[in-house]
């Protein structure tokens, strides 16, 4: 996958459609992502967000907020994963969470 900068237009708009979920609390996370910082993610970061993409909502957000690590979610081919490019991206959504 191409840095975000460099991603087309229907790349982008495929990305963002992605990001649409069917929890409020994860939407909000990752509008709030969406707009300060997936411009500046870099290839491996963006396979990254990808993946977690790929996973079901309730994982989704039980990673997000700390309460599950991403490595005990299943999801196939973790191994080809960059593990600094998915804290990287792991930090990122977890500074655009809801904060009670």
């Amino acid at each position: 996958m191409l840095p975000a900068a460099m991603l087309t237009d229907v790349e982008l708009r495929r990305l963002s459609w992605r990001c649409r979920r069917g929890l409020l609390e994860l939407d909000i996370v990752l509008q709030r992502f969406s707009e300060h910082h997936l411009a500046s993610l870099n290839a491996d970061e963006l396979t990254a967000f990808d993946r977690l993409l790929d996973c079901p909502d309730n994982e989704f957000l039980d990673v997000v907020t700390s309460r599950k690590e991403f490595a005990s979610v299943e999801t196939s081919n973790t191994d080809a994963l960059n593990a600094g490019a998915m804290q990287q991206v792991l930090e990122k959504l977890r500074s655009s969470k809801i904060e009670k």
